[in-house]
């Protein structure tokens, strides 16, 4: 796999903590993103994970935020998605251990294999903490949400699922969205009409690298040890 560093898009949703300052730098999206592809790359082939420079280690990657990460094809298809709700331990670790999970554990496929990574797109979402959504009906529940915003979680009683806030694009329509989520968990489509059916919702700030431009030189050397020269912007 290619060590060039990567640049990348912010995301298709840019929530208010990145409009705050509170989400992470285009430097620290740009070492994720190289993290997590060389994390895979390395795992894959040696099941070691890459050493990291405490010198990469910034304040807000030593954040405990939870987090997901998603694989897909360049036609767009899903090719593994794993995260997490709660997080202990800081950013860039998990980045690292939902990246293996993706790629190795996703039940719904087979295990990325060392050759495929290479035509695989790589997004990282950083997640706020999930909040209740109080609603009186259904109805209620449709007018409450925020589409393209609001990452949703369904617990019915049948088990729980979620999709994160870019899932939106391709299910649009909130009863749509609402079905889809039920059938995940193996619910009938209407269980969010359900009384007993609760639903959270939360943020994420979302960046790929789909589309990106390669630096040359960047803060960081990439593979598998990640050493650091100062968080600067090529």
């Amino acid at each position: 796999m290619s060590r060039s560093v990567l640049t990348l898009l912010i995301g298709l949703l840019l929530t208010p903590l990145t409009q705050a300052g509170e989400g992470p730098s285009r430097s620290e999206q740009r070492f994720l993103i190289s993290l997590a592809r060389d994390t895979i790359d390395l795992y894959l082939r040696t099941k070691k994970q890459p050493e990291v420079s405490p010198a990469c280690v910034t304040p807000y990657l030593k954040k405990p935020l939870a987090v997901f990460v998603t694989l897909k094809t360049k036609s767009d298809e899903l090719r593994g998605c794993i995260g997490m709700f709660e997080a202990n331990d800081p950013l860039y670790r998990n980045v690292m251990d939902r990246a293996i999970a993706a790629a190795t554990r996703d039940p719904r496929f087979p295990s990325v294999r060392p050759g495929e990574l290479q035509n695989l797109r790589l997004s990282i979402s950083i997640l706020t903490k999930p909040k209740p959504l109080v609603f009186t009906s259904p109805d209620d529940l449709l007018i409450k949400l925020k589409p393209n915003r609001d990452g949703v979680i369904l617990r019915s009683r049948y088990g729980s699922s979620t999709y994160l806030p870019q899932v939106w694009e391709q299910l649009p329509e909130k009863t749509m969205f609402l079905s889809r989520l039920c059938q995940k968990h193996g619910a009938s489509p209407d269980c969010w009409k359900m009384k007993d059916t609760k639903v959270f919702v939360y943020r994420a700030i979302v960046f790929s690298d789909k589309d990106v431009q390669q630096f040359k030189q960047d803060w960081f050397v990439s593979g598998e040890r990640f050493e650091c020269k100062g968080l600067k912007q090529p």
